[in-house]
């Protein structure tokens, strides 16, 4: 099994590399999932649709549409891919800590 340490906190990862133990993220394990995808450093921009998609799943449990994504971020879908380039639900829901999506997000 991965683990990243963040500080003096080691987390385990699933074989996806996300957190195997969602209720432990923070900033900084958003930071180190981030280097994980090759995001070097995180803009505003990319904390705007971090932010948001953990909101979304803190009131309904799961990751939103990637139609709602740009509609409540004003970015378009280009854009997210070119801020997360794996992908919303494999890159963004991974760095804001979520569990792997099992849908389509």
């Amino acid at each position: 099994m991965a683990m990243i340490e963040v500080g003096e906190v080691k987390l385990e990862l699933d074989e996806n590399e996300f957190l195997k133990e969602p209720d432990k993220w923070t900033l900084k394990v958003a930071e180190a999932l981030a280097k994980l995808e090759n995001i070097e450093q995180l803009t505003e921009d990319h904390w705007k649709v971090i932010n948001y998609i953990r909101e979304y799943f803190l009131e309904f449990g799961i990751a939103p549409m990637v139609k709602k994504l740009c509609r409540k971020t004003g970015f378009n879908s280009t854009y997210i891919y070119e801020l997360f380039p794996s992908g919303p639900a494999r890159g963004a829901c991974k760095i804001a800590g979520l569990p792997e999506p099992t849908g389509c997000v």
